[in-house]
């Protein structure tokens, strides 16, 4: 390790230089408090920035245990020092001046969810921290500028570690809040089961969000406020006595005309599986963390998917105990979806009608009628949702607008008049008997099977310049192949989806071998990211990308949608 004077030193050999010199600067250095290390130095001023980290030892960033001792705690505490600094590096991007990329000083973007990220990690025993950014080392042209580099590695990277690395020079009240809030969302996350809940949603929770492109709260939104009938208290380690709404487990339809906030109250349940920082409005909706949003996703890849619970018999005679294709139906895909998540190890389905295959969800009496059921290949979720229940333990809440069909199985039927949600159980069912209801299989479906054994890729074999590209939200490239994630709805960062192009990739080269199912692919891989977390899925720590912890089921969603994948 050089002294930070030696790399004052070679800052002002190298400059004015050819920029490939300045792959000379890779290496760790001593700072006062802290270690600066240049981990991977970009070719040019228009490329992908530098990878620059810093390390702490726990002695000198001084946080008390008690703030890092669970694993809850310690990803709220990461994620705070995490937009801590990036809250002060953002007063000095492009202060540096340069051609390019030159002057930016970036960590990852944290927004309402608390993610587990590589940008920020905590060690629970020594309390050591690292934090990674990437930095545009500046150029005139394509000319080293070093005075400029100088200014960020000794002025404005200092200040950033300063504010935000050493507990001695934070805000000590807000940082107790904060863990204070992650205790409280943990605990109501272990009295969900113990309540026979699947969800609650707090009273004055604010649910619609600014805008359709704004995850922030709308100001001025109407504060939730639970039906009597399901209200149900809580008190919490911190906050203390909390009432909201309890989603029980079972069968739960939410009802109501359209812009009346069904939509919004599933969307909040939804990202529920997450905790939210202060001020969110979703502090305190918390739901099962296994939860999965299903819709139909026409055009998707199915790679011999079990689903004969739902469609059997076709026309063609093709096999759906191993379905394959690589265009699905809004009905297979749908179908897919609800055996995929079963795979995956999902207690709740969340579905919104106006995102479903309707020949999927709901057949009527009437087309029950003059459609015999010897004619249908398709069973309908309708006709299976109980059975979910009773032999999987699979709750199910579903928004419905148009049919009323479900409210005969119902066990929870919430109508959202306003945003304000009502207890209408009693009022439905009375309604119900007035209708005919529709009749189900006499036996249940056999089990699914899910004995898939994905084979490794040549393409992977002893390759270690696999190319990869981020899509945003929308997907992840593999060399040339896309796997297409847009529908897969509760993704609610990029480098979530870095993190599962990771996860393929690591898998790939690591996992696979034609013996090992999925379920036992995913669980390896959730033991690499636990044990080594998230940065062991990359092959130096030069290349560690900035990643967002994806939950299993996403893990699953992603291997499931990879058209590369060869069984």
């Amino acid at each position: 390790m050089q002294s930070s004077t030696e790399l004052r030193n070679l800052l002002n050999r190298i400059d004015h230089r050819g920029y490939p010199a300045y792959k000379d600067t890779k290496g760790e250095y001593q700072f006062l408090g802290y270690i600066l290390s240049i981990d991977h130095v970009q070719g040019d001023p228009f490329a992908s920035p530098s990878k620059v980290s810093v390390h702490v030892k726990g002695k000198n960033a001084g946080f008390p245990q008690e703030l890092y001792k669970d694993t809850h705690q310690r990803i709220a505490l990461q994620d705070e020092l995490t937009r801590q600094f990036g809250r002060k590096a953002e007063q000095f991007a492009f202060k540096a001046k340069g051609s390019g990329k030159s002057g930016l000083i970036s960590v990852s973007r944290c927004y309402q969810e608390v993610l587990e990220r590589t940008a920020c990690a905590l060690d629970p025993v020594t309390g050591d921290i690292v934090l990674r950014m990437e930095i545009g080392f500046p150029a005139n042209g394509r000319t080293i500028n070093a005075r400029e580099l100088e200014k960020i590695l000794f002025d404005f990277v200092p200040e950033c570690v300063k504010s935000a690395l050493f507990y001695k020079n934070m805000d000590a009240k807000r940082l107790r809040g904060i863990i204070d809030l992650a205790e409280d969302q943990h605990y109501i996350r272990e009295m969900l089961p113990k309540m026979g809940l699947c969800a609650f949603v707090a009273d004055g929770s604010i649910l619609p969000r600014e805008s359709g492109i704004s995850p922030r709260p709308m100001k001025g939104g109407v504060k939730f406020r639970s039906p009597k009938e399901l209200e149900v208290t809580m008190d919490l380690p911190h906050k203390g006595r909390i009432t909201g709404m309890g989603i029980k487990k079972g069968i739960t339809l939410i009802v109501g005309g359209g812009y009346h906030g069904k939509s919004t109250l599933l969307k909040a349940l939804e990202l529920g599986v997450y905790d939210h920082i202060a001020g969110d409005g979703r502090e305190y909706v918390i739901t099962d963390n296994t939860a999965v949003k299903i819709r139909a996703e026409d055009g998707r890849s199915i790679q011999k998917t079990d689903i004969s619970m739902f469609i059997n018999d076709l026309p063609n005679g093709k096999d759906t105990v191993g379905f394959c294709t690589e265009d699905a139906s809004g009905s297979t895909s749908q179908a897919a979806n609800v055996v995929e998540s079963i795979e995956a190890g999902t207690s709740l389905l969340l579905i919104d009608e106006d995102t479903s295959a309707t020949n999927f969800m709901i057949r009527d009496e009437l087309m029950q009628r003059v459609i015999h059921r010897d004619m249908e290949p398709i069973t309908p979720f309708i006709e299976r949702i109980r059975e979910l229940y009773d032999g999987y333990g699979i709750s199910t809440v579903i928004v419905a607008g148009s049919s009323g069909a479900y409210f005969h199985i119902a066990d929870s039927i919430i109508q959202m008049d306003r945003y304000v949600p009502k207890d209408i159980t009693e009022y439905a069912k009375k309604e119900a008997e007035n209708f005919p209801m529709i009749s189900v299989p006499e036996n249940p479906a056999s089990k699914p099977a899910f004995n898939r054994c994905p084979r490794p890729s040549q393409a992977f074999k002893g390759n270690d310049r696999i190319k990869m590209k981020t899509l945003s939200k929308e997907g992840v490239m593999i060399n040339k192949e896309t796997i297409d994630l847009r529908y897969v709805e509760q993704i609610t960062d990029s480098e979530q989806v870095t993190a599962l192009g990771y996860c393929v990739r690591y898998a790939q080269k690591h996992i696979l071998d034609g013996r090992k199912d999925l379920r036992q692919i995913v669980d390896e891989l959730e033991r690499v990211i636990e044990k080594d977390s998230l940065a062991a899925l990359c092959e130096s720590r030069s290349s560690i990308s900035s990643m967002a912890a994806p939950r299993r089921q996403e893990i699953f969603a992603c291997f499931n949608r990879y058209r590369g994948l060869k069984l």
